[in-house]
């Protein structure tokens, strides 16, 4: 498979979802969630993403498995890791290539003392990150009319898959544990935004302390812009090696509609977070999501990645992907004309710019699942 290949076939995949034949196949995938949900990790010529696979779109998708041995002989060598979870790649009934599944991690077997599954306190993402949802509630998510209307993060705690707070001593174990049984190379760690004016930022500080007590694992924080940018300093000290900070969406207008409690936070204050939060962690060490096909335009889109990219913020623009049970459950998701467009671009600022994915310390960028904007950073590579 060419990378030209690769980077249409991604793109593709990550649009239009995934018809498994097997939905158990390799590690079991995530349903709902504070952050893009609904998929499962995929390698794809070497390379994990995640893919929608329980949503209305994958269902829909002219992308199926078949889970045989035959026809996949001849793409097995593509893979870096060992064959583990094959089935061949079918578009409208042609084999065009294979795909491996991620194991199911090892910490997922364990309990705490207390009995609380290690897999209701922080999942696999990916195939070598860990990745842990610290407060499962948000002042905003349980009314409609200030929620983010993409978001499922009360989900999986209705469906009793998680707890509502990660206690610091807990993610330690588990962080521990998944280093030592599966090879988790760093730590994502998100939360709900508090009714507090940190947003978040004094906890993510504890839970990050503890875990560099137990285990020295690159950890990423992410939160809202706090009041007092002094937080970012304060979190650095307890051990968070890199910031995100969301904007989602970026027009006013469409802000106001997808995220309208959120957008309280104007574009100007988290353009001030960036800047201070690049001093504290480093020109490159801070990321945004950016969800392509909400209603920014594509110039929108292109011309923030650039501004961010400028004042050294990895802009980690994402498929907006559908997610059952929320509002916009019924909303399709971009083209896959739309992001390869978005992607050729941002690759290239990316590339002239120097800023690398892989040089990010820890992070949904530097896993960079969720999007195949990895895959066009160095887009001479034909």
């Amino acid at each position: 498979m060419t990378n030209e290949e690769k980077r249409k076939l991604i793109t593709e995949l990550q649009s239009q979802g995934l018809q498994l034949v097997n939905q158990d196949t390799g590690a079991s995938g995530r349903k709902g969630g504070a952050g893009p949900s609904d998929h499962k990790a995929v390698t794809v010529d070497g390379t994990t993403v995640m893919i929608p696979v329980y949503n209305g779109v994958a269902a829909e998708s002219p992308y199926t498995t078949v889970e045989t041995r035959q026809g996949i002989q001849a793409f097995e060598e593509t893979s870096k890791d060992s064959p583990s979870n094959f089935a061949s790649l079918q578009k409208n009934g042609k084999t065009i290539a294979s795909l491996d599944f991620p194991n199911q991690p090892k910490f997922y077997n364990l309990k705490t003392a207390e009995g609380i599954p290690y897999n209701q306190i922080a999942l696999l993402h990916s195939h070598n990150v860990l990745a842990t949802t610290v407060l499962q509630t948000c002042i905003r998510y349980s009314n409609r009319n200030t929620s983010c209307q993409f978001c499922a993060i009360g989900q999986s705690l209705e469906a009793g898959k998680t707890i509502a707070q990660k206690l610091p001593e807990q993610l330690a174990e588990v962080a521990a544990a998944a280093v030592e049984l599966d090879g988790i190379e760093h730590l994502v760690m998100t939360t709900g935004t508090p009714n507090t004016t940190d947003r978040g930022a004094a906890y993510l500080a504890q839970c990050a302390q503890a875990v560099k007590a137990r285990v020295n694992l690159p950890i990423q924080a992410q939160c809202e812009p706090p009041n007092d940018f002094v937080w970012f300093t304060k979190m650095k000290e307890a051990g968070v090696d890199s910031l995100g900070m969301h904007l989602e969406v970026i027009e006013p207008a469409v802000r106001d509609r997808i995220m309208p409690g959120k957008a309280k936070v104007s574009l100007d204050y988290y353009f001030e977070a960036f800047a201070a939060a690049v001093k504290v962690f480093g020109w490159g060490q801070v990321s945004t999501y950016i969800l392509a096909g909400l209603g920014d335009s594509l110039e929108t889109i292109i011309n923030t990645c650039d501004r961010l990219i400028q004042i050294g913020v990895y802009p980690f623009v994402v498929p907006f992907v559908p997610i059952t049970g929320t509002p916009l459950a019924n909303h399709q998701p971009p083209s896959s004309e739309f992001m390869y467009a978005i992607y050729e671009k941002v690759g290239a600022m990316l590339n002239n710019a120097g800023m690398s994915s892989e040089d990010i310390k820890a992070g949904c960028a530097k896993c960079g699942a969720c999007s195949a904007l990895s895959v066009f950073e160095n887009i001479n590579d034909r």
